[in-house]
């Protein structure tokens, strides 16, 4: 029971990373305001979730409300404890050379000016609060290119390095701000944007996390208890001593290329190797 008796706010909380988040701090104690734009969702993740869950609708590209989403969980409970900014989606797919200035801007409000109006409007709630703690969700997209869109990779680098800013503007209020960096995470993010039927988006969510699992050094596709475990720890208070920094949680598809930790894959020195022998052959015969 981590955190019996504290109050916590989470974005895009209706499916996949949310709900799992929502799920993780309800079960240890938390009363846990979930935050999305599906209703539905929403609403029957705070009917079937154990614990203290109370749906609240809102749009995040709306900063008006996101304080109402604050000022309700802080109206209700005495403050915030933990904010979670976990709202997104894949944004603009287009590459720097087609994309549309809309639709840049409304990538950049989803993932990133979303982040930072949700940190600005709990703020105010969380000052004087022991142990209050933020945790915004980036991505393996924001170390470098090839993971992502180019918008999306954009805004999740933006978090980051807002991650570091708010850190220092809030340690004066005790306030720790953190980030976590998810890989490939078997979640509705790689398929809501497809024309497809519910079923194919199945196929495909299943296809994705075969390809995550072979492309990685664990072998398994990532999980939204993966994320959400991290995000847990991050907000406790065994990470009372971590601030501004990211947790990388991708089952190692970072570490480096393939032949780096597959045995099967060619190696680069190795090739070089064999080049430098056949040389050698090759000199000895003349």
């Amino acid at each position: 029971m981590r955190f019996s008796g504290k109050t916590v706010v989470i974005t895009g909380a209706a499916s996949g990373i949310g709900a799992a988040t929502t799920a993780l701090f309800a079960r240890e104690g938390a009363t846990v305001f979930a935050s999305d734009i599906d209703v539905a969702g929403g609403e029957k993740l705070a009917a079937d979730t154990e614990g203290d869950v109370r749906f609240v609708e809102c749009n995040v590209c709306d900063p008006a409300a996101i304080k109402a989403l604050m000022d309700r969980a802080a109206s209700e409970t005495g403050g915030i404890d933990v904010l979670f900014n976990n709202a997104g989606a894949g944004g603009a797919r287009a590459d720097i050379t087609e994309v549309e200035p809309d639709e840049w801007d409304r990538t950049m409000d989803l993932l990133l000016r979303s982040v930072a109006m949700g940190i600005r409007y709990a703020v105010p709630h969380m000052k004087g609060r022991k142990g209050a703690s933020i945790v915004n969700v980036s991505s393996v997209a924001a170390v470098g290119p090839g993971y992502s869109p180019t918008a999306y990779a954009v805004a999740k680098a933006g978090v980051l390095h807002l991650t570091k800013c708010a850190a220092t503007d809030l340690a004066q209020h005790g306030i720790r701000v953190n980030a976590i960096q998810p890989g490939f995470i078997n979640t509705n993010i790689f398929t809501s944007s497809l024309e497809i039927t519910g079923e194919m988006k199945e196929m495909a969510k299943a296809a994705i996390a075969q390809l995550s699992s072979n492309a990685q050094p664990v072998a398994r596709g990532g999980q939204p208890i993966d994320i959400a475990n991290a995000v847990a720890f991050l907000a406790s208070e065994a990470a009372s001593f971590m601030t501004g920094t990211s947790l990388i949680v991708d089952g190692g598809l970072t570490v480096g290329p393939r032949h780096s930790w597959d045995p099967e894959a060619p190696r680069m020195f190795s090739a070089l190797e064999a080049m430098e022998e056949q040389m050698k052959q090759a000199a000895q015969a003349n």
